[in-house]
């Protein structure tokens, strides 16, 4: 698990904070990562399964790699954009409730923090804080009513991040059939697994599991979903020779 502890001296703690909470587009590379890698390794073993030539993998496998890449990446970037408009959206609601109906806001505050086990002139003292501020007092509403972080992330960057980690790992099950190695399915499936069990080893540095735990769970769903391409390859291949 990646190690948390840092300074808390006063002018440490200052430089930290100044810059803010540090995005993470974690997710959007390993979303990719795994995706790449198995999408691609799904289109070897449905094409080793039909018994087809390497040269249709080389084909189908960069298609994948871009075409399925980039649909990712732009469906990465939709989605984290909507995130955003959402929140803007809800933001104005808020803002038009505030300005409008400020006793009902405050009744929500209170409720709120009520809520949260406080009372009295604690409870009093919260609600006076937090909406003589508007900036806090929204933040505020957003988060606790709504769920939603002031912290948003890039939809660039994270379909960016998609889109690459999509490529590395994605081109890996490749490798075998371009430079022309003998029992290329084979490679490549070894060469997937290790991509997967790296995959995970690396997402338990965010995780409170181990490395290991998180290496074959990743491991296991690749090469489920590998195995599910390699088994509809070998059912499609029959019903054509059947026909």
């Amino acid at each position: 698990m990646r190690d948390l502890d840092h300074s808390h001296k006063f002018s440490d703690i200052h430089s930290r904070l100044s810059v803010g909470p540090k995005i993470s587009y974690l997710r959007d590379w390993i979303y990719g990562g795994i995706d790449g890698a198995v999408t691609t390794f799904a289109i070897v073993a449905g094409v080793v399964g039909a018994e087809l030539t390497a040269g249709v993998v080389v084909v189908l496998g960069i298609a994948n790699l871009l075409a399925d890449g980039f649909s990712m990446a732009a469906s990465n970037y939709s989605g984290t954009k909507a995130e955003i408009d959402d929140y803007k959206r809800m933001l104005e609601v808020e803002k038009r409730h505030i300005r409008q109906h400020p006793e009902g806001e405050r009744e929500e505050v209170r409720q709120i923090f009520a809520n949260k086990g406080y009372s009295g002139e604690e409870l009093d003292e919260i609600v006076t804080l937090i909406t003589t501020h508007e900036d806090m007092w929204l933040e505020t509403m957003m988060t606790e009513e709504y769920g939603l972080s002031n912290v948003q992330r890039s939809p660039v960057k994270a379909a960016l991040a998609t889109f690459w980690a999509f490529l590395l790992c994605g081109a890996v099950p490749l490798l075998p059939y371009f430079l022309g190695l003998p029992a290329g399915a084979l490679i490549a499936a070894v060469m997937t697994g290790i991509v997967f069990l790296i995959i995970g080893a690396v997402k338990s540095l965010w995780s409170t599991w181990s490395w290991w735990v998180s290496a074959l769970e990743t491991f296991a769903i690749g090469m489920s979903a590998a195995g599910l391409a390699y088994l509809v390859g070998a059912g499609l291949r029959g019903l054509v020779g059947m026909a």
